[in-house]
């Protein structure tokens, strides 16, 4: 039937054909969520940030998204110090390229971020959820002159 939902891929976007090993993984991934992915998707699970639903290690492509959300393209990755190597950079840098080609927006999240303050990470995940802009910045402005 053409349009409806393969067995294989639970959406109907074009770009989530994933290679068998692609999908085999993140069906192990599933299972071996880190503590900030487990601490995060304990918050986000059952559509509780604004009615988005958020799918878990979805794969996309070569990719596996830790949180990805069909309706509004948007992926959500909690990224650890790993992040941070200048090789790992790069690669992600790519990913993010790659998955803007085909239409998703890539969020990445510190997990330092969501261990020490998960009320704001998913108090901005809503936000975006419901398309708000973001709040203004904390504090006075900076002297004149001293722009950011």
């Amino acid at each position: 039937m053409e349009g409806a939902r393969s067995k294989r891929n639970l959406c109907d976007h074009p770009c989530v054909d994933a290679p068998k090993p692609t999908i085999d993984r993140a069906r192990d991934l599933r299972r071996k969520l880190t503590l900030p992915e487990v601490v995060l998707w304990t918050a986000i699970r059952g559509s509780k940030v604004g009615g988005a639903r958020f799918r878990r290690q979805h794969p996309v492509g070569p990719y596996i998204l830790d949180f990805y959300c069909d309706a509004l393209k948007l992926a959500l990755e909690v990224d650890g110090e790993g992040h941070e190597r200048p090789d790992q950079a790069r690669a992600d840098i790519a990913r993010d390229a790659w998955l803007g080609a085909r239409g998703i927006e890539v969020w990445r999240i510190p997990a330092r971020d969501v261990l020490q303050d998960l009320a704001e990470v998913v108090e901005r995940i809503e936000r975006r959820v419901r398309r708000e802009p973001p709040p203004p910045l904390r504090g006075p402005p900076p002297p004149m002159g001293e722009d950011l």
